[in-house]
C-alpha cells in the first residue's frame, strides 16, 4: 500500500523565481483547494470520537495538495471545475495519505513533514489501523458518488498503488533489477495516483477522449518523473530541508534509479563492494557510496532520465488549447526540473 511521495521541500517552493514559483502552480486551483481542504476537515467528524484526533493527526499530514490539485488544474485545463471535482479530490487526497501511513511504517521513519510520523507517535499497531481506515472511508465517500466511474477508477488506482508497492518490497536487495522493471514499478505505486486525479478531473469537466487520454498522459509521466526525483532525495537531500526522514530506502535495501544506474556502470569488484554495503546498511558506508555514485555519473544519469520523462509530459499537453491551468501543468514538470538540478549543488 505505501508509496513514498513527499511534498515540495518548503526551501524550494519559498522561490520568488515567478515563472517556475510553486505559487505559479497552484495560482489557478487556489479557490479549489480551499474547498478541498474544508471538505477533508470535515470528514474528521465522520470517524468515531476515540479515533478522530488520530485521523484529524493523519489528514493534516498533507502538504501542498498535489495530487488534488491535478484534479482542479486538469479539469480547468479543458472545461468546468464543478463541485464534484471538490469530492474526487477528496478522494486522491484521502487514499494518499494512507499510502503515507503505512510507507512509513514499512519504511521505519520517524518524520513526515517536519513532525513524528503515526506510527512513531503511536506506534505501528494503531497506524497500520488508521491506514487502513482511511482506505475504508475514502471507498465509502466515493460509493456515495452517482457517477460509477469515480468509484471504479480510483479502486483500480488504489489496486495498482498497491500492487506495485507490494512488487517492489518483493525485489528488495535484488541488486540486478533491470531499469525497466523499477520504472513500471513507480508508474504503478506512485505515477497512477496522479493519473487518477488527472483522468477524472477531467473526465468531469467534460474533456473529449483525446483530451482525457493526453492529461493522464501527461500525469503518469510527470508522477514517474517525482518519485525518481523523490528517490534521488533520499540519496542526496538533506532532511532539515526535505522534512522527512531520509536514507530509508538505502537501509530498507529498496532500489532506486542512482543505485540501478551505479551497479550497471560500476566494474565487478566495486559491484561486489557496493552489494556488500547493501545487504548489511550503516550509514557509515554512506560516504563511500556517494563518492561511488559521483564517479559513476549516478545522478547526472537519473537527472537525464527525469528530463525525458518531463520532456513527454509536456508533449502530451501540446493538443490541449492554452489556459492557466494548462501553463500551471506546465510549469509544475519545470519545477521538477529545477529541484532535480538542485540535488547536483
Amino acid at each position: 500500500m505505501p508509496v513514498t511521495v513527499p511534498e515540495i521541500p518548503d526551501l524550494l517552493a519559498s522561490s520568488t523565481t515567478p515563472e517556475v514559483s510553486w505559487e505559479s502552480i497552484l495560482g489557478p486551483a487556489q479557490i479549489f483547494l480551499s474547498k478541498v481542504s474544508q471538505k477533508l476537515e470535515a470528514q474528521v467528524d465522520q470517524f468515531e470520537p476515540e479515533i478522530a484526533e488520530h485521523a484529524r493527526y493523519a489528514l493534516d499530514s498533507r502538504g501542498k495538495q498535489l495530487r488534488p490539485a491535478f484534479v482542479g488544474l486538469c479539469a480547468g485545463a479543458v472545461g468546468q471545475v464543478r463541485e464534484e471535482h471538490v469530492t474526487i479530490a477528496v478522494l486522491v487526497e484521502m487514499v494518499h495519505l494512507a499510502t503515507l501511513v503505512h510507507d512509513d511504517i514499512m519504511d521505519g521513519a520517524q518524520v513526515r513533514r517536519a513532525r513524528p510520523t503515526v506510527g512513531a507517535r503511536w506506534g505501528n499497531h494503531l497506524a497500520v489501523l488508521l491506514g487502513d481506515c482511511l482506505f475504508a472511508h475514502a471507498m465509502k465517500v466515493a460509493a456515495t458518488l452517482s457517477a460509477e466511474d469515480i468509484f471504479r477508477s480510483i479502486a483500480m488506482a488504489t489496486s495498482a498503488v498497491c500492487t506495485g508497492e507490494i512488487l517492489q518490497s518483493n525485489r528488495r536487495r535484488r541488486w540486478d533489477l533491470p531499469r525497466a522493471e523499477y520504472l513500471r514499478m513507480v508508474e504503478m505505486k506512485t505515477a497512477e495516483l496522479f493519473a487518477v486525479a488527472a483522468e477524472l478531473g477531467a473526465r468531469h469537466a467534460g474533456a473529449t477522449k483525446s483530451e482525457v487520454q493526453a492529461l493522464r498522459e501527461f500525469a503518469l509521466a510527470a508522477g514517474t518523473a517525482y518519485q525518481i526525483y523523490d528517490d534521488c532525495l533520499d540519496l542526496y537531500g538533506q532532511e532539515a530541508v526535505a522534512g522527512k526522514s531520509l536514507g530509508t530506502d538505502l537501509a530498507t535495501g529498496k532500489l532506486t534509479l542512482p543505485v540501478i544506474v551505479l551497479l550497471e556502470r560500476a566494474s565487478a569488484s566495486d559491484a561486489a563492494e557496493i552489494t556488500g554495503w547493501l545487504n548489511q546498511w550503516n550509514p557509515s558506508y554512506l560516504v563511500g557510496l556517494q563518492a561511488l555514485l559521483e564517479s559513476h555519473g549516478a545522478l547526472a544519469e537519473s537527472s537525464a532520465v527525469i528530463e525525458s520523462l518531463l520532456q513527454r509530459a509536456r508533449r502530451a499537453l501540446d493538443p490541449l488549447p492554452a489556459s492557466a491551468e494548462r501553463h500551471a501543468l506546465d510549469v509544475f514538470t519545470r519545477f521538477i526540473a529545477r529541484q532535480t538540478a538542485s540535488l547536483a549543488r
